[in-house]
């Protein structure tokens, strides 16, 4: 049982998803508000999970054929395990895909999600970016 506030919507996408997909889905849920007691949970763009802080992205969940995607909406928090598989050099976000036999390193996605926030609570990442250019 979760001690964060989730939204219904999320939940039935996630019941939507193959049982390994869930199982993935929900340990990123639960990394993502552990980072962080204040994340929220939103549906963006029709039906996908979205976790935000203080109006801002943190990361969003995409269940598709063969792995999960775990997008992370900060182009510049440092990824120093390398878990971030997909979209480096891209100018808004990068992905984690995630498939079925993987093992997530839960320490690096944590660090991750609490790197995110902290330039969420800087005023986001492209601020962050602005300030120390």
């Amino acid at each position: 049982m979760s001690t964060y506030a989730t939204d219904p919507r999320i939940d039935e996408y996630i019941a939507s998803l193959p049982d390994w997909q869930r199982d993935i889905c929900r340990r990123v849920r639960d990394l993502v508000h552990g980072a962080d007691p204040e994340v929220i949970e939103t549906i963006k763009r029709t039906r996908l999970p979205y976790f935000t802080l203080e109006g801002r992205n943190i990361c969003a969940l995409l269940g598709t054929k063969d792995h999960v995607n775990v997008f992370i909406y900060d182009p510049i928090a440092p990824d120093p395990e390398g878990i971030i598989n997909q979209g480096h050099g891209n100018l808004t976000g990068r992905a984690i895909q995630v498939y079925q036999r993987d093992v997530i390193n839960e320490r690096a996605l944590v660090n991750l999600f609490k790197a995110v926030i902290a330039n969420n609570r800087a005023g986001g990442w492209r601020k962050v970016k602005a300030t120390s250019s």
